[in-house]
């Protein structure tokens, strides 16, 4: 953890912010921008990037990505430039929680992947890179995204440690046990060989 220097109030403000910035939910407003539908009625019915890219779209599963991992890392950013190392990680959490859970969408959000990878890019970059580079070798090999997803966000806080950012590795453990409480229903079909591979519509 990094040390504490803002004050409760402070970093409670900073988790507020970052929790409005995580809850935009640009995978929605992509695939309604770009005529696909209700993103909730399709696929998984998930609003990330991996559901929109079962539309078949690929340029808007892309933006989905990059939107959903930036505004992850903007919470971060914002708040180290405004406060302390601190309140950059709550703002973190903060964005992370309000991408699963939006206030907008009845806490019916995403599985925060897109988000997990742009908040370690920003707390981190070698960090953030590293856990793209788990998710791409993973995704490779196997060709599920949320076996990637699991193996990234899992490697993530040894990353951390292994690469001088210790300060890291509470914050990357919390959100790896979120991300497989997210990701409880694709285990499950992990395990029963019926997951969805990548590039295949739902």
């Amino acid at each position: 953890m990094p040390e504490l220097i803002s004050s409760f109030s402070s970093l409670m403000i900073w988790a507020a912010v970052g929790y409005l910035l995580g809850s935009v939910p640009f995978g929605l407003i992509v695939a309604r921008a770009m005529n696909l539908g209700d993103l909730r009625q399709i696929g998984s019915g998930n609003i990330g990037a991996t559901n929109v890219l079962r539309t078949g779209n690929k340029r808007a599963a892309a933006l989905t990505l990059l939107l959903d991992g930036g505004k992850g890392a903007v919470a971060v950013l914002l708040a180290r430039w405004l406060a302390q190392e601190d309140a950059a990680q709550m703002a973190a959490l903060g964005a992370f929680l309000g991408h699963c859970f939006p206030v907008w969408l009845a806490f019916k959000g995403g599985k925060g992947v897109a988000t997990l990878l742009g908040i370690l890019l920003a707390l981190a970059p070698s960090v953030g890179l590293a856990a793209i580079a788990t998710w791409l070798v993973v995704a490779a090999i196997f060709r599920f995204s949320s076996l990637a997803a699991l193996a990234a966000a899992g490697f993530a806080p040894v990353w951390g440690v292994f690469l001088g950012h210790g300060q890291l590795f509470v914050l990357g453990i919390v959100l790896a046990i979120l991300i497989y409480l997210r990701h409880w229903q694709n285990i499950a079909r992990l395990r029963a060989g019926t997951e969805t591979r990548i590039g295949q519509k739902g």
